[in-house]
């Protein structure tokens, strides 16, 4: 059996944080692999448009190549539709079914997991790990909704402990462009990746139009 941590996202474009988010998980819980996830239709990114997936895919790609225990899986894109957390655990615990999955996630969304499509399965397929800030450790209100998750549905939550980077993907689609350096944010055959292809670059064009 293999301890496999998933980290879904848009990851548009990934960056330095969310390998930093990866690596805190893999060495704190001894886990086998990470699988950094991209998604193929996120439910709750309807507000701008997103970079095609296979583009994603290559991004992750270039970004984990070489780094023990990261793996990019495509197993999100290669579904049709939405894409539902319970649904891709549901279908990994099938393929899988003699591994365990540890779902990476931050705190924020540890308030609004309820609200998901079908949460009761998301807790039962697989353990959280919850990325919190230090001084979210020992916040009330946080400890409160664990126990709560705990004693509602028997989820199994444990701490990320994570010194969170102040990036965000929007911030390098923004920076991008307007032809600014996102090197300090993005890993170097992401950034070359970016560069070459002009991706972003039609985000500054449709703001000026």
């Amino acid at each position: 059996m293999a301890d496999i941590g998933i980290l879904g996202g848009t990851f548009d474009p990934i960056h330095k944080a969310h390998l930093a988010l990866g690596r805190q998980a893999y060495e704190q819980f001894h886990l086998d692999a990470v699988w950094f996830m991209p998604s193929n239709h996120p439910p709750h990114k309807k507000d701008h448009p997103v970079t095609a997936g296979e583009i994603r895919r290559e991004m992750v790609s270039l970004a984990v190549r070489g780094i023990p225990g990261f793996v990019c899986s495509d197993f999100e894109l290669r579904r049709e539709g939405n894409t539902y957390t319970a649904k891709t655990l549901s279908l990994l615990s099938k393929e899988f079914p003699g591994d365990r999955f540890y779902f990476i996630i931050g705190a924020d969304s540890l308030y609004e997991i309820e609200s998901w499509y079908h949460p009761e399965m998301v807790m039962a397929l697989a353990v959280l790990l919850v990325a919190v800030r230090p001084y979210e450790q020992d916040h009330p209100s946080l400890e409160q909704q664990i126990c709560r998750l705990r004693e509602k549905y028997g989820a199994r939550i444990h701490k990320l402990h994570f010194h969170e980077m102040e990036v965000s993907s929007e911030e390098i689609r923004k920076a991008a462009a307007d032809g600014r350096p996102i090197d300090d944010w993005v890993p170097s055959p992401v950034v070359q990746y970016i560069t070459a292809r002009g991706l972003y670059r039609n985000a500054k064009a449709c703001k000026e139009e």
